[in-house]
């Protein structure tokens, strides 16, 4: 078989952050390539080279053995390089045939349309799917908006397609059908990565597979001749040096979450009955694969998505689960959420307006028709300086200009600001520079010695390994295992991919 797709010595980094240092990657014509690794690992990063979105700072890019230089994903796609992203690229007021024809555009709408929905029953007929171009993509659950993704670069004239995370939206019995689906593909001689966290994926239905951590190649290797555990082990790598810390003992509970279930936006239930408790001074660290509830469990506790039924109560103030996020911050609750400017941070809003916000509204620098701009200004300059934001020439400038890391830090200068009782982080690194990610670890580990209990949310098991004092793995909505400080990586690793 002929090398479909090479990259070689590939680098990229995002704001001085390495994303990926010298990866390398190459897969064969009729073959599926698993790539395999943590969130974080590099793995879709490196896929959006191959596929136009990013262009790399140094490294070679090959189709069929020949070096190419994309200009961008329309490029990608002429030489036949179709992706399809874990987060769906669909306008769901149009019809399916209407999405496909804005990816795939024809001189003539009138014809256009006619020749693409032609287009989508071929193909569509060829996978096995059942899909009709006429149908709206809202009407769609979300296995066919799948389905239609697929569809749409293959009509694009695909013949390496890549799949982010395919299965992580999908249920047991969708997955397999896709992936059989995609086995198909490959036998016709196509190139398919299989760009996933799961094993039992890997081992069932990958011909080759590729392992990244930290931005880089770890091995390349055959799934069916390596055990589960050494691909665990390929995948999560050694235990690193845990950061030094005091250790005290813990007070009495401060936060229980009993029975608690959410659903996503669709409808689907992806956090189902799940318990767990944090104690005064204790780090509980929440590990899991991406896709297992995690995102809707800390909407839930931050007040960002009401749960379908359960409790979360917090010491001193009872049940909030049902409380806006103004009470839950009256009750001592601080939150540093995963997507910092959709939930945190007001990025057209000033330094100053975004640290002092919370305050403003419970009239701290006066009334809403006569604040204290000085004072305001001040406090967001003093945090300015003792949480080392950097990058900052006034706090009258906008907090979109600020690098993620430092708009990390704000956010973070703001919450604990307040002295809070309980904090909630989800993925508080993410996206972070060694610097500001230690800068952020310092905070979590003080806020804990100063008898917060934290819940730290994290799909970085080193973050989670490094700062957690309990460790819950998530699976499919619930707390599936629990471990005590110091914790195995391996045993937390299987029992991360062991569902799957």
């Amino acid at each position: 078989m002929t090398l479909a797709l090479e990259l070689t010595g590939i680098r990229k980094s995002f704001d001085g952050a390495i994303a990926l240092d010298g990866a390398v990657f190459a897969a064969r014509a009729g073959e599926v390539h698993a790539l395999l690794g943590e969130n974080g690992a590099g793995k879709s990063s490196l896929m959006n080279v191959a596929a136009g979105l990013y262009a790399p700072d140094a490294g070679r890019i090959a189709i069929g053995g020949h070096t190419v230089a994309l200009a961008g994903p329309a490029d990608a796609r002429r030489h036949g390089i179709g992706m399809v992203h874990q987060h769906f690229k669909l306008v769901k007021p149009f019809t399916i045939a209407e999405n496909i024809l804005l990816a795939n555009p024809r001189p003539h709408f009138r014809s256009g349309i006619q020749e693409i929905r032609a287009a989508i029953r071929q193909k569509a007929g060829e996978l096995g799917f059942d899909i009709d171009p006429e149908r709206r993509i809202d009407t769609l659950a979300v296995a066919e908006q799948q389905q239609v993704e697929i569809v749409k670069v293959l009509v694009g004239g695909a013949r390496i397609l890549i799949l982010d995370e395919p299965t992580a939206v999908l249920t047991d019995a969708e997955a397999d059908r896709l992936l059989e689906t995609v086995r198909q593909f490959a036998g016709t001689g196509a190139a398919v990565v299989l760009v996933t966290h799961k094993l039992h994926e890997v081992k069932r239905y990958a011909d080759a597979v590729t392992i990244m951590r930290g931005g880089r190649t770890v091995a390349t290797l055959d799934p069916r001749a390596a055990t589960a555990a050494e691909l665990t082990e390929l995948t999560v790598g050694q235990t690193v040096p845990l950061p030094s810390r005091v250790e005290s003992g813990y007070g009495s509970t401060r936060l229980n979450v009993g029975g608690l279930s959410c659903a996503r936006g669709d409808g689907q239930v992806t956090v189902a009955d799940t318990n767990f408790f944090v104690r005064d001074g204790e780090i509980y660290g929440i590990a899991g694969v991406s896709g297992n509830g995690q995102a809707e469990l800390a909407e839930a506790l931050i007040g960002a998505r009401a749960p379908l039924a359960g409790e979360i109560w917090i010491k001193g103030t009872g049940s909030i689960s049902s409380a806006p996020p103004a009470k839950r911050q009256a009750a001592g609750l601080a939150a540093i959420p995963a997507d910092r400017y959709a939930y945190a941070l007001a990025g057209a809003l000033s330094i100053a307006d975004n640290f002092a916000v919370a305050d403003v509204h419970s009239g701290h620098y006066g009334s809403a028709g006569l604040v204290d701009f000085a004072t305001m200004r001040r406090d967001a300059s003093d945090a300015v300086a003792a949480y080392d934001v950097q990058g900052v020439r006034s706090v009258r400038q906008k907090a979109a200009l600020l690098s993620g890391g430092n708009a990390q830090k704000l956010v973070i200068a703001r919450e604990f600001s307040r002295q809070p009782s309980v904090i909630v982080a989800q993925s508080p690194s993410r996206g972070l520079d060694a610097r500001a990610c230690a800068a952020v670890h310092e905070q979590l580990l003080a806020a804990r010695d100063r008898g917060a209990a934290v819940v730290l949310i994290s799909e970085d098991l080193d973050e989670v390994l490094a700062l957690s004092d309990r460790i819950g793995v998530m699976t499919r909505g619930r707390i599936a295992a629990e471990f005590e400080r110091p914790a195995d990586r391996q045993a937390i690793g299987r029992a991360m991919v062991g569902h799957a």
